[in-house]
């Protein structure tokens, strides 16, 4: 079988902007970013996390309403498999992840880590990949006391924000510094 440039560069440019769709998934979870969760999906898809099954403005209203009563959140992904093809505007895969919540429960700081798996199908509707189904399951998951009390001591130490306040969102670089 020929080589064929052109089909391997479009399934390159896919699986880029289908990567696009997941990390705007995570991130916009993680700084409780609506629109920016959002945008990881076709209008229509069909969403299945377990505990909700339902539309992407469903699942993303369950999920930022979750993440909302959390002191904090972060998800990593990590390998991603994916399975594409660009001329047909479909594809495949299967993303793992791990993810850490901070909540308080009587009065103490807990984390709370999940580990698992999203399995989704993607289309291309209009030139722009986005998921159009996805499953999440869960691997494992457990609780522990936080023991993180050096970040609190640390005024130097940077701590995340969200719905905007974010670092990564406002770019406020401290005044006196060359913007490197």
């Amino acid at each position: 079988m020929a080589f064929d440039l052109e089909r391997e560069v479009r399934d390159l440019a896919a699986r880029r902007d289908i990567q696009k769709a997941i990390f705007a998934y995570m991130r916009g979870q993680d700084r409780l970013d609506w629109q920016l969760q959002r945008t990881a999906f076709h209008d229509g898809a069909d969403v299945d996390c377990g505990l909700l099954r339902g539309s992407p403005e469903d699942y993303t209203d369950f999920a930022q309403g979750f993440l909302a009563n959390l002191v904090g959140s972060q998800h990593l992904v990590g390998q991603v498999d994916l399975d594409v093809d660009a001329e047909a505007g479909r594809g495949t895969g299967e993303v793992y992840f791990i993810a850490w919540h901070r909540q308080v429960t009587d009065g103490r700081d807990e984390d709370l880590l999940m580990a698992g798996r999203y399995v989704d199908e993607y289309e291309c509707r209009g030139g722009r990949w986005a998921i159009s189904r996805r499953r999440e399951l869960i691997d494992w998951a457990r609780t522990d006391p936080a023991t993180d009390d050096i970040l609190h001591q640390m005024k130097e130490i940077h701590l995340s924000g969200r719905k905007g306040a974010d670092f990564s969102q406002t770019r406020d670089w401290a005044s006196g510094t060359s913007g490197r």
